[in-house]
């Protein structure tokens, strides 16, 4: 039998949506349309993951926390909330939730807490990729063109060493799943692989999450806990959106990589670990360096071994590939027009291939028909709101980063619009970390409203 998710939310699409992924994914799904009903289901039955709103009307997402971990401690939480508040995810964390995302969040995001969690259950979306199983991060990594042609050949060479591995690219060109490559093809690879996304957890928990807390070290530490370094003992470390880390934890990071020891939160003892760390960030830490916001030394430490992933927009030769991979892996039985193929190849993928996956995945689900046409794919892709480019560079030359930096600008402007000025909101429409999205505003000198004025 598989795993048992029990899907908490009062938006009956939210649960279709979850239900819709999960069951793809192999796992035994139930849904409740609020708190009331599921403190009902849990009292009759015992999940091992339930997924919950935080903000429900009668009960909320906090007491169904509650409720679980008062019956049933070893059953996982995550909390999704729309309203991304540090201070009811700090307090859900305390209580024992295993992570929080906050809407509009990525399906990737939800299938790997999930599958980090529990495990891949029946695993049929494994069986779409692979009649013999799921294949290795390596072997999943797709592409043909010459930018992907020097990663795959990169890979090996990186997975051979013990040094740190920065890797640097776009949100959602992969990452992460490159950072899995690199610690299955290693000598670690029968041990833990462990992710941690710096910029998703609260700076006051983030110290807790990395390197573990004694009982009584603050409140809510009811008992001794320990931190993903201890968990990643002999194995990889992966430390996503490493600049989002804030500057006192960098100072313990470095301290760390000197040493291979650290303390837990509040202790006294000395704890030694045996950890690659492969860290990972969307931005140029080049900035971050001349600004003071990224620890020079820190860096030097962490980028002993670069690897540079190429937006998908400069791999054309590879985009094909990828919307027929990602059609068999969500409804292999599906087929799509050559009309509608010529739509998904113009496009240009500014999300890269999270946004490809993401856009594959709903049309298939909201598609009743064997073929996909063009009429079923978003409207955004199919007409997109195009930049004006010169026809051709004047002979004087163009000011390249004014121009990329007006475009910056507008659309900051336009999140901000759209985002009635929320400016959580309208980082995550620009696939930004709120810590980078606040500082481009500040570089642009765009002042808005805060969150509750």
């Amino acid at each position: 039998m598989g795993k048992r998710i029990l899907i908490v939310d009062d938006e009956p699409s939210m649960r279709e949506v979850l239900g819709i992924l999960l069951d793809k994914e192999g796992y035994n799904v139930d849904s409740c349309d609020g708190g009331v009903s599921a403190l009902r289901a849990l009292q009759s039955d015992v999940y091992d993951m339930v997924i919950t709103d935080l903000r429900m009307p009668e009960v909320t997402g906090i007491e169904v926390l509650r409720a679980v971990k008062s019956t049933s401690p070893e059953t996982a939480v995550l909390m999704i909330t729309a309203h991304g508040a540090a201070d009811s995810a700090v307090e859900a964390m305390k209580l024992g939730a295993l992570d929080y995302l906050t809407k509009p969040f990525q399906v990737e995001d939800v299938r790997r807490i999930v599958r980090t969690a529990l495990g891949n259950a029946t695993s049929r979306a494994a069986q779409n990729l692979s009649g013999a199983g799921e294949r290795s991060s390596f072997e999943r990594i797709i592409g043909r063109s010459a930018a992907m042609k020097e990663v795959l050949h990169l890979l090996p060479r990186i997975a051979a060493s013990e040094s740190n591995v920065m890797i640097t690219g776009e949100s959602g060109t992969g990452k992460e799943l490159a950072a899995k490559a690199v610690h299955e093809l290693s000598s670690r690879q029968k041990e833990a692989f462990v992710t941690v996304n710096c910029g998703a957890i609260p700076e006051n928990l983030l110290e807790s999450e990395l390197f573990g807390h004694i009982k009584g070290a603050f409140t809510g530490a009811v008992a001794d806990k320990k931190g993903l370094f201890e968990i990643a003992d002999k194995g990889t470390l992966f430390l996503d959106e490493v600049g989002d880390l804030p500057l006192s934890l960098q100072v313990k990071l470095l301290r760390v990589l000197e040493e291979n020891a650290f303390r837990r939160v509040g202790g006294t003892d000395t704890i030694r670990v045996n950890v690659r760390v492969i860290a990972a960030t969307n931005k140029e830490l080049g900035e971050g360096l001349k600004e003071g916001t990224f620890r020079r030394d820190l860096y030097y430490r962490l980028n002993v071994l670069p690897l540079k992933l190429p937006p998908l927009r400069n791999r054309g030769e590879d985009v094909e590939s990828l919307i027929l991979h990602f059609l068999n892996k969500c409804r292999p039985e599906r087929t799509i027009s050559p009309g509608a193929m010529d739509v998904l190849l113009r496009y240009p993928w500014w999300g890269n291939v999270r946004e490809l996956e993401n856009t594959i995945e709903r049309i298939v689900v909201l598609c009743d028909e064997p073929v996909i046409r063009e009429e079923h794919i978003p409207e955004e892709i199919r007409m997109p709101e195009q930049l004006p480019l010169p026809q051709e560079i004047p002979s004087g030359g163009v000011n390249l980063d004014g121009i990329i930096e007006d475009i910056e600008k507008r659309y900051l402007q336009k999140a901000l619009v759209k985002a009635k000025g929320v400016k959580t909101d309208a980082a995550r429409l620009l696939n930004l970390s709120f810590r980078s999205f606040r500082h481009r505003l500040a570089k642009y000198g765009l002042a808005v409203r805060e969150e509750g004025d």
